[in-house]
């Protein structure tokens, strides 16, 4: 793996989707203007056919790598993006972007309604993956791409990815779907579920109206550890803290804080508040909620049979929030339409957020899955 990096890299904005030509979402209600904020790595080759999406989970923004001015970490990808790495930015042209709904420069629930000029708080439209992918849509307009070489994503990410090559067969050529499901299950919902419920009994709450005011730190950071749990393994929260006390010999027989597992997860909620919005948290929740990928198509061999991508598909063996049987019911149904599938397994004690972590391994089959998807682009 190459350690060198991209340098400093700055954030870039677009707007489209001006009335009277709102985007027509799922819902059937339209919204407009829509801001969204992008970041690019590496050149756009002559014939624009070395472009690839990359597509963040729901914590994620459109800073995947590379650093911003005074930044102490890299953005949230950059272990895979960059010169020589899986998502080599000598060879293709990286775009990501904030998705619609976002806090992180995309129009969300925080943006200020331009018909009102106040915040939207709870009147931002509720939102799916699908309105994601069509803003998705607008801005490699807008950047003049008309064919994908590949569409990357983990978790939510792989939702867009999977949507992508359903809505857009013929500008997709290639997907690589990591650690994510085709629809989410009655236990992925539940989960999401409880996060919401901790926001949204959170005094500070105020159905959504707390924007200038005191914010719902105490709910926002509850859903933050309660999703935490989900990403990391049995295996690995053992390892990294077992039964370790906070800086005491023996337990306090109270409800103060005893053991290191607590303290980390409550610098997880306390760290992610500073940089997420509560009412964010709850519209990409739910759209992640609401992805079926076969809900329209009555089965996911109908969903699939026009696509035109080849897919990488990759999950992880302890990953229990999207378990590896769950993305072979995605290959079996990629197969049974005859499409040019590869599912890769790895093993790894790291829980959902081995996308996150495992370099090496995930680096290899990208690399070579691009590799071949990629002969002849220059």
């Amino acid at each position: 793996m190459s350690t060198e990096g991209l340098g400093n890299v700055v954030t870039q904005y677009f707007t489209c989707c001006e009335p009277p030509h709102e985007l027509v979402l799922k819902s059937g209600e339209k919204l407009g203007p829509i801001t969204v904020a992008y970041e690019t790595y590496g050149q756009l080759n002559p014939d624009r056919s070395n472009a690839i999406l990359i597509c963040h989970a729901l914590s994620g923004d459109a800073h995947a790598a590379g650093r911003h001015d005074g930044d102490k970490k890299p953005g949230w990808w950059d272990i895979m993006i960059g010169p020589g790495k899986a998502f080599d930015t000598n060879k293709y042209f990286v775009i990501c972007s904030n998705v619609l709904g976002g806090c992180r420069g995309t129009t969300g629930p925080s943006s200020i309604n331009p018909k009102t000029g106040e915040p939207y708080g709870l009147s931002f439209p509720v939102v799916t993956i699908d309105d994601m992918v069509h803003v998705q849509k607008h801005l490699l307009d807008h950047l003049q791409i008309t064919r994908l070489l590949s569409i990357a994503g983990g978790s939510m990410g792989g939702l867009q990815a999977m949507k992508w090559c359903v809505e857009y067969p013929d500008m997709v050529q290639s997907a690589v779907v990591i650690a994510t499901n085709y629809r989410h299950n009655a236990q992925q919902i539940a989960l999401h579920e409880v996060g919401r419920q901790a926001i949204m009994s959170d005094p500070d709450w105020q159905q959504g109206n707390y924007y200038g005011k005191k914010v719902p730190k105490q709910g926002l950071a509850l859903a933050r550890m309660i999703g935490h749990i989900t990403y990391m393994s049995e295996k690995s929260m053992d390892e990294k803290f077992g039964r370790k006390l906070i800086g005491k010999e023996k337990v306090g027989y109270d409800f103060s804080m005893d053991f290191e597992v607590q303290n980390y997860l409550r610098y997880r909620g306390d760290s992610f508040v500073e940089r997420f919005d509560a009412n964010s948290y709850l519209y990409i929740t739910k759209a992640v909620d609401y992805f079926d990928l076969e809900e329209d198509a009555g089965s996911l061999a109908k969903a699939l049979e026009h696509v035109s991508a080849k897919f990488l598909v990759i999950s992880f063996t302890s990953d229990w929030l999207y378990p590896s049987h769950q993305l072979k019911t995605f290959v079996k149904a990629l197969k049974a339409n005859d499409h040019d599938v590869s599912n890769v397994i790895i093993e790894s004690d790291y829980g959902h957020d081995a996308f996150l972590i495992e370099t090496e391994r995930q680096e290899h089959a990208i690399g070579h899955f691009l590799k071949r998807i990629s002969k002849g682009v220059s």
